[in-house]
């Protein structure tokens, strides 16, 4: 069961790669961020329905501690499609994929400032070189003559900003209910938020544009059938070796910004990459 959880979670991680990759192509077709993310959200909603249709016993959506923290987590969900795809945009999906990867870093100071972690010289260290990592990769040390923007970094941080809100979400919504129901919820959350601000001619053009297989692709890989396996998988995964198996995510997503994009790296920048992937790996073996 293990080795099929680890298998589970390495795949899930993979479409997320391969999702930032489809996304960049959309958003290099002239796509809106927020129509793009919209989508990805929408298509996740339809597979956590069938999924909760499935398991309607002990869904928990009774209890309005489900509601809340899965109402948290769809807003992190939400902000970090959104935040994700506009550094993309504004950057590379490589850079992209590794700054969200910066997540638990995120999860660290606020479990710091709720007192849930004790902070120690080790987790302060691993921390400062991350920040080290984030600038050899996107090069703010001469920010004005790089591919990149201000923008795409911080919209970056954002996206693991809001990945961090979105785990804090899942992990206090998962003991009230059932996680198809957190992702319903999550997902229905998501689709609300980010259509409000959207394009809805260009969200409506989706459906008969040259793209709608893209679309529904990244949809299935980004948000369907990964948010599955990964809940499926993290079950009976060690958190360690579930931490590990995820750096399969901003490697596939670099991999397919160079192959199919076009997109390239200097040997700083994949300095900088490395730094950030060892280190929050430790940082999430040493987590509690």
């Amino acid at each position: 069961m293990a080795g099929a959880s680890t298998m589970l979670i390495a795949l899930a991680a993979f479409f997320w790669g391969i999702s930032g990759g489809i996304a960049g192509i959309l958003l290099d077709s002239g796509w809106d961020p927020a129509v793009v993310s919209f989508y990805r959200g929408f298509v996740g909603l339809l597979f956590a329905l069938v999924w909760l249709l499935f398991q309607r016993s002990h869904s928990g959506l009774n209890s309005r501690q489900l509601w809340f923290w899965s109402v948290v987590a769809g807003l992190g969900v939400a902000g970090n499609f959104t935040f994700y795809f506009l550094s993309i945009e504004y950057g590379n999906v490589a850079v992209a994929a590794t700054l969200m990867y910066c997540a638990p870093v995120f999860v660290y100071l606020v479990s710091f400032a709720l007192k849930l972690e004790r902070p120690t010289a080790a987790k302060w260290l691993a921390i400062a070189l991350v920040m080290v990592g984030v600038v050899l990769l996107t090069k703010l040390y001469a920010i004005g003559a790089s591919d990149l923007s201000l923008m795409g970094v911080g919209t970056g941080l954002l996206a693991g900003l809001s990945y961090a809100l979105f785990i804090f979400g899942f992990k206090y919504a998962a003991p009230h209910g059932s996680p198809s129901a957190v992702l319903t919820i999550a997902f229905t959350v998501l689709a609300i938020a980010l259509l409000l601000p959207a394009d809805i001619p260009q969200v409506i053009s989706v459906i008969n544009a040259p793209e709608l297989p893209l679309f529904v692709v990244l949809g299935i890989l980004g948000a369907g059938l990964s948010f599955l396996l990964y809940v499926v998988g993290i079950k009976h995964a060690a958190p360690a070796l579930a931490s590990m198996v995820a750096m399969v995510e901003p490697v596939t997503a670099t991999l397919f910004g160079v192959a199919v994009l076009s997109e390239s790296l200097g040997i700083i920048q994949m300095v900088g990459m490395g730094i950030i992937l060892i280190t929050v790996t430790a940082l999430s073996l040493s987590s509690r």
